[in-house]
């Protein structure tokens, strides 16, 4: 029988490190997601209610998917036939990827290893997110982000559904 704690040990983490993972792993729903720039204004980039999911597994993998609320329908109903400006609205409105993570306890930080994206530049790479995690909470913030003469930091608040088994 395949368990997280052969996993971890296998990846050579810490027992930290371990109990560290294991306050991840579950289905989080998200609560909301913004930008923050160094002079902490404060942007919504999918809305101010944007709904999305992340899950993270014993077995090391997680998936993330985040989007708008409101987004507009397909005139055509037909994904394979949208107008330009229907799948550019598309895009922009939904953020998801998957892969295997690893977290860094010390770092305070989890690494996902981008197996695929909708963002075909994430594919292949490795996407860090700084983490704080309470029973019922997961907040996920990126490094700084470029952005014309400015950083921007974005955060992440989740709040768990459930433990995956």
């Amino acid at each position: 029988m395949f368990s997280f704690a052969n996993c971890v040990r296998l990846q050579g983490m810490s027992e930290q490190q371990h109990e560290a993972a294991e306050h991840l792993v579950g289905v989080w729903s998200l609560v909301r997601s913004e930008f923050r720039t160094a002079q902490q204004q404060v942007m919504y980039p999918l809305g101010e209610d944007a709904v999305g999911q992340a899950i993270f597994t014993r077995s090391g993998h997680m998936s993330g998917q985040l989007m708008r609320r409101e987004r507009a329908n397909f005139a055509s109903g037909n994904q394979l036939t949208g107008t330009p400006e229907e799948v550019q609205g598309a895009f922009h409105g939904y953020v998801a990827y998957f892969g295997r993570y690893e977290v860094d306890a010390g770092q305070g930080t989890v690494s996902t290893h981008v197996e695929g994206s909708l963002f075909p530049n994430w594919t292949g790479g490795v996407q860090l997110r700084y983490y704080q995690v309470t029973a019922e909470q997961l907040v996920l913030t990126t490094p700084p982000i470029p952005l014309g003469n400015d950083e921007i930091t974005g955060v992440l608040t989740w709040q768990r559904v459930t433990p995956v088994a």
